[in-house]
């Protein structure tokens, strides 16, 4: 009796054990910079800017470039904070180019927030908002 060999078989058996191999394995996270992981995303009293959003919205001035091009949308942000309700970073998640990322990102950081509250706690949070930008 000769056994015949189906190449094909092991060839996908083989591709299959490397990719649930690659899916299941725990790898860490490349996008986050160091120290980023400390902060938490959802806690139970979430940050706000003291004054509310009028707050960050006052200390916005429209770019003039923005102006000249009639740009109009919104900036979204992710905002590190730390215990002390002071802003440790801004990223951009998507902007909308001619100077309102930057305006939005400077804005935010003369901003105080009441710190992020975990157990009683003030904790280091990520928050994410949206700034609006509209010609009037």
């Amino acid at each position: 009796m000769r056994l015949r060999l189906n190449y094909s078989a092991i060839f996908f058996s083989l591709l299959f054990s490397a990719l649930f191999f690659l899916l299941f394995s725990k790898t860490e996270s490349k996008n986050l910079n160091p120290g980023e992981e400390e902060y938490l995303v959802a806690v139970e009293v979430m940050p706000a800017p003291v004054g509310g959003l009028e707050s960050i919205m006052k200390k916005i001035t429209y770019p003039d470039m923005a102006i000249r091009t009639k740009t109009e949308g919104k900036v979204y942000v992710l905002i590190l904070i730390n215990e002390s309700g002071d802003v440790d970073d801004v990223k951009i998640v998507k902007g909308i180019g001619a100077g309102c990322d930057e305006e939005a990102a400077k804005a935010i950081k003369k901003t105080k927030f009441s710190p992020g509250m975990n157990k009683g706690a003030a904790v280091k949070t990520k928050l994410g908002l949206a700034i609006s930008f509209k010609l009037q």
